[in-house]
């Protein structure tokens, strides 16, 4: 199955067998069941999920975890622009779900997937006493996450801190200019642009989310960063707001 899907390349060594994890997966007998496979490899139980919830109408849902194991640079894997493990995987999802699609085209099989990697804190470790001060180290403390960030960073680490679940839906839209970052329907609203108006922070608040979300360079001094949290207590009083 995974060599006709990659045009007979051989890009993985002894894949699991697809029909035995979906028999695996049908013992549980239940259609919303969330399958986990601690030990990916070529995504051989992602395939199989997608392809018995289009046989029988479930609406299984599947993790898998694998280490970003680097493919071997005289193999077929990584001639074909397969860096590791995970990149192999990652397009098997990709091929065996427009493969189902064609071979069931009433279905709705949802074949969208999200890729998260393990790492450290998005925040600046900095630890300094008051006498260690000095002129020329106060632009660390211009902005107290780390450089190599980016929103979809921050988003995912706040909804960690917050303990929400990751799979679910979210919208990224521009207002004033501005990137707004909506996460299931408003359970969280954030914005990390720099110098953000209140005119967005209004709008935001109207939408009365349960929680929202700024960065403190998202505000040009202090008085602009209190007058956010006087709008939502005016607006949206319930909503938990966070400043990172």
């Amino acid at each position: 199955m995974l060599t006709s899907l990659f045009e007979n390349l051989s890009l993985f060594n002894n894949p699991k067998n697809i029909e035995m994890i979906k028999y695996f997966i049908s013992l549980t007998q239940c259609p919303n069941s969330i399958v986990l496979d601690f030990f990916s490899g070529s995504a051989t139980t992602a395939h199989a999920v997608m392809q018995l919830n289009a046989e029988d109408g479930g609406n299984r849902k599947f993790i898998m975890v694998q280490l970003p194991e680097k493919t071997d640079e005289n193999s077929e894997a990584y001639k074909a622009g397969y860096k590791n493990i995970c990149e192999i995987g990652k397009e098997r999802i990709r091929r065996a779900g427009k493969k189902i699609f064609a071979e069931y085209p009433d279905s709705k099989v949802d074949s969208g997937f999200r890729v998260l990697k393990v790492d450290d804190t998005n925040m600046k470790d900095i630890y300094y006493a008051p006498s260690e001060y000095k002129q020329d180290n106060l632009e660390l403390f211009e902005s107290n996450i780390k450089d190599d960030r980016n929103n979809m960073d921050l988003l995912y680490g706040c909804l960690l801190d917050w303990g929400l679940p990751l799979s679910l839906p979210y919208i990224s839209e521009k207002i004033e200019n501005f990137t707004v970052h909506t996460y299931n329907k408003g359970d969280l609203i954030a914005c990390f642009d720099k110098d953000v108006t209140e005119s967005l922070v209004k709008e935001i608040a109207r939408r009365k989310p349960l929680r929202a979300i700024f960065r403190d360079s998202s505000f040009a001094n202090s008085s602009a960063k209190i007058n956010v949290f006087e709008i939502f207590k005016m607006i949206s009083p319930d909503t938990d707001v966070k400043v990172i």
